[in-house]
């Protein structure tokens, strides 16, 4: 469905009973990703949740108003939240939908009953050591100009995105499987002018470490062992400021172990979401 929220149309999916608990799922790679990773990811969660995912601003096949901000995508959230008519939600995001989940509970504490995080950071110190693996691979000769330019956000249009991030795919997974690397790269949908403006604009002046302790609610921080991008160091570093929080690494898993692992994954993040009382009507 359509729904305009603060001024912009964003094209918005719903699974489950209308008086079940709300989690809302924030896609990552802004002008890269799409609600289908968390649509995949949290659709199952529908027998005890009212699930909501949707493209955010300027990703997928939402309306694309500026600014790409945190600030904006953060509202965005809080303005799905006021449509779904609930005081309080649990607050999932993966990657970058991870940076737009935290800010949202620095922002609105008393607004999230729990929050699920799952390879992030909550800095960019992240990119040096994705820069040492990416070049370190085996499994690829990277292309550094391409590299540089998907890295930077200072890619030239749709199709230069959609080449840098062919180049990248293959550092992404615990096992590299050719096939669905050319698999992803044809089912993503390519948002150049928000992905240069993610990259360019936001993460250079990301850094919300010292923040993350006026994060109330009970936290799980998840990660695959092997994640090139966001490494376990990252997630260690969110546990650790976040008073509390826990971490489970997937130790068969890279970027991706709600993919990789999801039944194991999947299964942690209903135990938590049942032990901390998220999933009470």
């Amino acid at each position: 469905m359509r729904l305009r929220i603060n001024d912009n149309e964003l094209e918005v999916e719903v699974f489950g009973a209308d008086d079940a608990p709300v989690l809302i799922a924030h896609h990552g790679a802004p002008g890269l990703g799409s609600r289908a990773e968390p649509r995949a990811t949290f659709a199952p969660f529908a027998d005890t949740f009212r699930v909501i995912v949707f493209d955010a601003r300027g990703s997928g096949i939402s309306e694309g108003n500026g600014p790409f901000t945190h600030e904006q995508w953060v509202a965005d959230v809080d303005g799905l939240r006021e449509w779904a008519g609930v005081e309080t939600f649990v607050m999932a995001g993966g990657s970058y939908g991870g940076f737009i989940s935290m800010e949202y509970a620095i922002r609105h504490p008393s607004r999230v009953r729990a929050l699920v995080l799952r390879d992030t950071s909550a800095d960019h110190e992240n990119d040096k050591a994705a820069r040492a693996n990416a070049l370190s691979s085996t499994r690829v000769d990277i292309d550094v100009p391409k590299f540089d330019r998907i890295n930077d956000g200072v890619v030239w249009d749709d199709d230069d995105l959609r080449d840098c991030w062919r180049e990248i795919l293959p550092l992404y997974d615990h096992v590299y499987d050719p096939a669905k690397v050319i698999e992803k790269v044809e089912a993503t949908p390519y948002r150049y002018q928000t992905h240069n403006f993610a990259f360019s604009v936001n993460i250079p002046n990301y850094d919300i470490k010292d923040q993350l302790h006026r994060i109330t609610c009970p936290t799980l921080v998840t990660v695959g062992r092997d994640d090139w991008i966001t490494p376990v160091a990252s997630s260690e570093t969110i546990t650790s400021l976040i008073p509390n929080a826990r971490l489970v690494v997937f130790e068969k898993s890279g970027h991706s172990p709600q993919v990789e692992e999801a039944e194991l994954w999947r299964q942690t993040v209903r135990d938590f979401l049942r032990e901390v009382g998220a999933d009470d009507r």
